[in-house]
Formats: structure tokens, C-alpha cells, sequence
């Protein structure tokens, strides 16, 4: 696995813009395609995707490979960091 936390500055441009800009961090296998995904808004709420809840009504799991195309090594974070935004509360 592979782990991945960026930053997206534009809020999302539907019902939910006022939740403003967010992190998303990212658990990836061995061919770059989402597992566990965490979206933590700034003023919103923190949305979680994998594969056993891949969509709610605000969204869904990645369905596209991160690094395709793009180099994503500046962005990689450990395991534990992952794991502690997709346990908190």
C-alpha cells in the first residue's frame, strides 16, 4: 500500500461549496488505484470512501489511479498518518 495526502483549494462547486477547500488523503494499492479515501473539509464535514462504503450522497471513492501521469511522490505520507485522520472523529 501507498499513502498520499493533498490539498485541494477550490471549494466543490455543488450544494456543498460553502464546506470551502480540503485534504484528501489516500490509501492506495499496488497499481495506484484507491482503497480508503478521506476527504476533511475546512468548514464541513470529514467524508470516508473504501471499498466496503465506496459512495454516500456527497460523494464516492476514486475510482481513477492517482500517479497516472503525474508524479505523486511529493505528496506521500506515511501509514500511520493515514490511519490516524481515518480513525478520528
Amino acid at each position: 500500500m501507498r499513502y498520499f495526502k493533498r490539498r485541494w483549494e477550490e471549494s466543490r462547486g455543488d450544494a456543498d461549496d460553502a464546506w470551502g477547500p480540503s485534504w484528501w488523503y489516500f490509501e492506495v494499492d499496488h497499481d495506484g488505484y484507491p482503497l480508503r479515501q478521506v476527504e476533511v473539509y475546512d468548514r464541513g464535514p470529514t467524508k470516508r470512501y473504501s471499498l466496503d462504503e465506496p459512495e454516500d450522497a456527497d460523494g464516492r471513492l476514486g475510482t481513477v489511479r492517482l500517479d497516472d501521469g503525474e508524479d505523486w511522490t511529493v505528496w506521500r505520507i506515511g501509514a500511520d498518518d493515514f490511519e490516524r485522520v481515518w480513525a478520528d472523529d
